[in-house]
C-alpha cells in the first residue's frame, strides 16, 4: 500500500509515477489532467526576446522555470486513460491521432486584438464523448504572474469550468498533478479528488495551495 503524501478532507496526493500508483486507487469517475504532450518543451521563457532581467522582474517569477517537463521528451500515449467514464485531457492536438472523436474544449488565453502576436492564442482539451466545440476565455495567465507555480499552469477558473462541463459528480483524478490546480478546484467545488505527481517539489506546492483560504487568483498547471 502506497502511503499518501497528503490526505485531508477528501483530497489526496501521491508522490510517484502514476503508472505504479494507479492499481492501488479506488474507482475514479473523472480523469482531468494536463499531461506531458511529448513536445520536449523548453520551459525557460527567458530565452525569448524580452527575457531580460528587467522584463522577468516585471512578470514576477515566471522566468525562473528551466529545463524540461519530466516525461515530455517521449510521445504521450492517452490510451490508458480512455477506459475511464469521463476524461478531459489538455494538449490533445499533440496526440490527436491516438484519440477517438470527442468534444473539444478551447481555453482562449488572450484578447482578440492580440491574436497571432506571440506563441499560442488558445489551448485545446479533449473531452470523452460528444462532438461539439466549447470555448472559455480566461486572460489571467496572458502574462507570467507572481502566483504562477508551474510552467504549464492553468487558471483555476478554467479547471472549475472543465469539471462542470464533465457533469461527473464522483471522484476526480489528476495523474499529472503539477502544482495542484485540479485538486484546488475540486476542493472549492466540494468534490473529492486524487492527484499524482512525480516531482516532489510540486507535491509540496500543491499542499500549500490546498491549505490556503485566500486562493491564487490565476490558477495552474
Amino acid at each position: 500500500m502506497i502511503k499518501p503524501y497528503y490526505d485531508h478532507n477528501g483530497i489526496t496526493i501521491y508522490h510517484g509515477d502514476c503508472r505504479e500508483i494507479l492499481p492501488e486507487l479506488p474507482k475514479v469517475d473523472l480523469v482531468l489532467t494536463d499531461p506531458p504532450y511529448g513536445m520536449n518543451n523548453n520551459t525557460d521563457s527567458s530565452r525569448f526576446s524580452g527575457g531580460t532581467l528587467e522584463h522577468i522582474a516585471k512578470r514576477g517569477n515566471g522566468g525562473k522555470f528551466s529545463g524540461k517537463i519530466k516525461g515530455d521528451s517521449e510521445p504521450f500515449d492517452p490510451t490508458p486513460w480512455l477506459n475511464y467514464e469521463a476524461v478531459i485531457m489538455f494538449g490533445f492536438n499533440h496526440y490527436a491521432h491516438r484519440l477517438p472523436t470527442g468534444t473539444t474544449l478551447v481555453w482562449i488565453k488572450r484578447l482578440d486584438e492580440a491574436y497571432g502576436t506571440f506563441l499560442s492564442d488558445a489551448e485545446l482539451a479533449w473531452m470523452k464523448g460528444g462532438k461539439g466545440v466549447y470555448c472559455y476565455r480566461d486572460l489571467s495567465l496572458t502574462r507570467e504572474t507572481r502566483q504562477r507555480m508551474h510552467p504549464n499552469q492553468k487558471p483555476l477558473s478554467l479547471i472549475k469550468w472543465c469539471i462542470e462541463k464533465a457533469k461527473s459528480t464522483g471522484l476526480i483524478l489528476d495523474p499529472f498533478m503539477g502544482s495542484g490546480t485540479t485538486l484546488r478546484a475540486a476542493k472549492d467545488l466540494g468534490r473529492k479528488a486524487i492527484g499524482i505527481e512525480i516531482c516532489e517539489e510540486y507535491c509540496e506546492i500543491a499542499v500549500k495551495r490546498l491549505g490556503q483560504e485566500v486562493l491564487f487568483p490565476n490558477g495552474r498547471k
